[in-house]
C-alpha cells in the first residue's frame, strides 16, 4: 500500500511539474491526443490500486 501511495504521489507531482510540456504535446493534434488518455489510464491504475489496498488495510469491505 505504501509503495502504491508513493507511486501515485510521484505521478501527481510529475504531472504538476510537467504540465506545460504535456499541454503543448497534446495540443499538436493528430495522434497526440492519446497522451492525456494514456496519462489518465496510468493515474487510474495507480490510484485505483492504492485506494483498493488502502481500504483493505483499514478493513473496509463492500457489502455483498
Amino acid at each position: 500500500m505504501v509503495a502504491l501511495g508513493a507511486v501515485a504521489s510521484v505521478l501527481y507531482a510529475l504531472l504538476f511539474l510537467l504540465e506545460g510540456p504535456v499541454l503543448e504535446l497534446s495540443a499538436q493534434g493528430g495522434w497526440y491526443f492519446l497522451i492525456p488518455v494514456a496519462i489518465a489510464f496510468t493515474f487510474s491504475l495507480a490510484h485505483g490500486a492504492f485506494t483498493g489496498n488502502f481500504w483493505d488495510v483499514l478493513g473496509v469491505k463492500a457489502k455483498k
